[in-house]
């Protein structure tokens, strides 16, 4: 599981009394940032060698190829031509990064607080074009800031250290990260706009519709034309509320995940969204797809958000003015998911996949349970569903919809 690092201080210790001495020994894994010149960093925003995936995270679908995140680390840009043999051409460096979105030969990520604008005309030799600054203002390599806006945190060093209490406690700790001894290591869609920016899966904070790039940070969010894609043009930025965590496009309609609700926002004027809807929910850390007729909304705990709920709310949106809950049902820890036709994929965490005919969304049916695996999002499109796990990026035939067919996995270096 991608351990995800909100700490600043000790969260638990081993504790060791020494039979000699009065003294607490503690035994922490400190964990210091390594920062490089900006300048540097967006000199290596290219398409470098491929490099095995090791955190794989938010996905993105576009022709032929996959866009697949590695957590803080950049982008792996995969050959799909053949989902069977799927194959890693390049990595694109960029730290801090985590969401990615395609609009003909630019792709769009985020680097920690930033957005860099890539031109991917020939993805195997993409380069650096601009940044748009603070799109994600909130977003801080583990919470670790620094004044110097010209260095970015590349890497950590580890190192298991013992000391004494009163030691470290007395020690300068700016600038790194302690953890416990015992802490491991970091952690056609149905119903998807039609248009030539390929598909994300349902954890995305970035999305483009026709001449449009929308992205959600922690409160806002920012629409940008890209008319001239290399160089976006920010039109509006809405006040959305607080811990926003997703979004979901559907034709004129923007769904928007937070930790407490769902928003829905009209793009009639793609320019100026209006908010539209919205529903409430307990709160926990979510997702939300659409079909147009019902949103679908999976809550989870055991993160961040605090909540305690592990399930999918069904939420009938036929009037997106006037959203309402149609049923819930419980779920082990569900993260992303996808819809195709009918059938609805969610990736249940450690759960792994479940599968469900939602011909009737008030009596949702399991039809396949897949085991095994550690799951975070899902796409859905042509008869493949491209599966993110703990342990790597899996492929399935969905031609019999209920029974998916494993076609290629790209295993997570161990």
């Amino acid at each position: 599981m991608r351990i995800r690092i909100f700490l600043l201080t000790v969260l638990t210790a081993f504790v060791f009394q020494s039979c000699l001495k009065d003294k607490m020994l503690y035994t922490y894994t400190i964990a210091r940032p390594v920062y490089e010149q900006k300048s540097v960093v967006y000199a290596n925003i290219r398409s470098n060698a491929p490099q095995q995936v090791e955190h794989p995270g938010k996905i993105y679908l576009y022709g032929n190829y996959i866009f697949l995140s590695e957590v803080d680390k950049g982008v792996h840009i995969i050959d799909n031509s053949n989902p069977a043999n799927p194959v890693r051409k390049a990595f694109i460096n960029i730290p801090g990064n985590l969401d990615i979105a395609v609009k003909g030969s630019t792709l769009y990520a985020d680097l920690y607080t930033d957005m860099v604008v890539v031109d991917i005309t020939d993805p195997l030799a993409a380069r650096f074009v601009r940044y748009i600054p603070q799109v994600f203002p909130h977003r801080y390599a583990g919470y670790v800031m620094t004044s110097d806006s010209s260095r970015v945190i590349v890497d950590w060093i580890r190192k298991d250290t013992t000391v004494n209490h009163s030691d470290f406690l007395n020690s300068n700790k700016a600038d790194m990260l302690v953890f416990s001894s015992s802490a491991g290591g970091t952690a056609n869609q149905s119903g998807a706009a039609s248009n030539p920016t390929g598909v994300a899966g349902s954890m995305a904070r970035v999305s483009i519709v026709g001449d449009y790039l929308y992205c959600v940070n922690n409160y806002s969010l920012l629409s940008f034309q890209l008319n001239t894609p290399t160089d976006p043009q920010k039109t509006a930025t809405n006040n959305v509320g607080w811990n926003i965590e997703t979004i979901y496009p559907f034709r004129n309609k923007l769904f928007i995940g937070s930790s407490n609700g769902m928003f829905i926002y009209d793009i009639t004027n793609p320019a100026v969204p209006v908010r539209e809807g919205q529903f409430s929910h307990a709160r926990a850390c979510d997702p939300v797809i659409t079909d147009g007729n019902y949103a679908y909304v999976t809550l989870r705990d055991g993160t961040a958000c605090t909540g305690t709920a592990n399930q999918l709310d069904v939420v009938d949106v036929s009037n997106m003015s006037s959203p309402f809950l149609l049923k819930t049902y419980n779920l082990t820890n569900p993260h992303g998911l996808a819809k195709s036709g009918s059938y609805l994929y969610i990736c249940d965490g450690r759960d792994g996949i479940k599968v469900y005919d939602a011909a009737a969304p008030a009596s949702l049916s399991l039809k396949k349970h897949i085991t095994g695996m550690n799951t975070y999002d899902a796409i859905a499109w042509n008869d493949n569903l491209l599966v993110v796990a703990e342990d790597g990026l899996y492929q399935y035939n969905i031609s019999n919809p209920v029974s998916p067919v494993l076609r290629s996995k790209i295993t997570v270096k161990k």
